[in-house]
């Protein structure tokens, strides 16, 4: 039990469901866990994570009776009805909680550390009168890039035109509006979103899982808006490893034949844990890959492919020619995946996780974004930090993108780019850098509440 001047601390850490808000979450823990703090960490029933790999956590579990709501149900539903059913539950522990402390004389301070996704946290906690901090799991510019959609719509520029896609939305430099979160959703849920994840009582804090040299623009906006710390403390891969946090199952074999490769060569393929695509896209990602001549290691996750179990939408004579020089996994380690020396490029939906586990790496990477987040982080990685290649899923254009990017002087330019990104990472990183200098600082600042 952590004990400063006379007083005892208790962290719960509440995470949602989905991978790559868990990950970030157990990550911190782990590291908040090694100073001293004793970790309860709050989830729901839906992707529990494994308490054996984390076995100095208290879990919490907190039913939350979705009755098949899930994600593909649509988002808004799907967090509303989480945040509704898991608020309860939680309550009524932390109030017993509370009221055995009266009736002791062991008193602890109690701080709730939650995902931006599990809103009911702020509120409960406010309630509560106990001190909350965030933790954001995205980049930094997305707070900005969501925020001020409720404005575009106001002044007419939301939804987009056409003609305005590929225009810079001159408050966000250097982000375009085709870069917007949830494009393409109807404008009411789009509003309804944004009000449903804005904080309703502003935190005592935030924890970003980002590096301050990659986003100081954001960072100083948010900070403005905020005024309250921003500790930056990414990448937590990096800061706090922990034991594996996925909820599938990873082939370690794809490892070994990484091994047989040469050094640069592969294509490492995954779009995540939720993207689904019909089986036309998929095929023209299948004849890119073969096309391009160059070694592959292709992420194709089970029911990702609508319609289909796994790989049967690929015509068998395709398959053939893509086992001469490539591999096809239903999920892989992709932490030592981009670790491998083998490995040349990134081939990815873009997600937070993902783009800096690449940029950790220093992989350059081809850019495929959905959704939310990612086009956001696809901008950085092809505009700003110019180390990523947004692409058409054509098959022609992905056998020259992958070319570009593994044989190409351009390539080589993108993985100079990379490999200095990378340097600036290791320096944030260790003693003395920026990560490492908010992690004590974050330290401090919660001994201080």
């Amino acid at each position: 039990m952590t004990e400063h001047g006379g007083s005892r601390w208790r962290l719960v850490l509440i995470s949602s469901p989905l991978q790559g808000h868990m990950t970030p979450m157990l990550q911190l823990g782990s590291y908040l866990h090694s100073r001293g703090f004793p970790i309860t960490i709050v989830h729901s029933e839906l992707n529990r994570p494994d308490p054996s790999n984390h076995p100095n956590f208290v879990f919490f579990p907190l039913p939350n009776n979705l009755s098949g709501t899930g994600v593909s149900s649509g988002v808004i539903q799907f967090l509303q009805a989480l945040n509704d059913n898991c608020r309860p539950h939680l309550e009524k522990h932390l109030i017993q909680i509370i009221n055995t402390q009266k009736a002791t004389s062991e008193k602890e301070s109690i701080v709730i550390i939650y995902d931006n996704l599990m809103f009911f946290a702020g509120s409960l906690a406010a309630d509560l009168r106990l001190p909350s901090i965030i933790l954001r799991s995205s980049c930094a510019a997305f707070l900005p890039a969501y925020k001020i959609i409720p404005q575009l719509h106001q002044e007419g520029r939301f939804p987009i035109q056409d003609s305005l896609l590929q225009e810079i939305i001159p408050e966000l430099h250097p982000f375009r509006y085709k870069d917007l979160p949830f494009n393409g959703l109807p404008i009411q849920q789009i509003l309804q979103m944004v009000t449903m994840i804005t904080p309703k009582t502003p935190p005592v804090a935030f924890i970003w899982n980002t590096i301050e040299f990659l986003e100081q623009w954001a960072l100083t906006q948010i900070h403005h808006q905020y005024q309250v710390p921003i500790f930056t403390i990414g990448s937590l891969h990096k800061t706090s490893p922990t034991l594996s946090t996925s909820f599938l199952e990873e082939d370690t074999s794809c490892m070994s034949w990484l091994d047989k490769q040469s050094p640069k060569s592969v294509i490492y393929v995954s779009l995540g844990s939720l993207a689904t695509m019909d089986a036309k896209v998929s095929t023209e990602m299948a004849w890119g890959l073969a096309s391009s001549h160059q070694p592959f290691l292709w992420v194709v996750r089970p029911g990702s492919v609508h319609g289909c179990d796994w790989i049967e939408f690929l015509p068998e004579d395709l398959v053939s020619e893509m086992k001469v020089r490539g591999l096809i996994v239903k999920w892989a380690p992709q932490k030592d995946v981009l670790a491998h020396s083998a490995v040349g490029g990134f081939w990815s939906h873009c997600g937070w996780n993902s783009t800096l586990e690449s940029v950790c790496e220093g992989v350059p990477m081809l850019c495929q974004p959905f959704n939310v987040d990612q086009m956001l982080n696809a901008r950085y990685l092809s505009y700003v930090w110019k180390m990523g290649l947004e692409i058409a899923v054509e098959r022609g254009e992905i056998e020259s993108a992958i070319r570009r990017v593994l044989v190409s002087k351009e390539g080589e330019e993108m993985r100079r780019r990379a490999m200095e990104i990378e340097d600036q990472v290791r320096i944030a990183i260790s003693p003395g850098g920026s990560s490492r200098n908010s992690m004590n600082d974050l330290v401090d600042f919660i001994l201080s509440l």
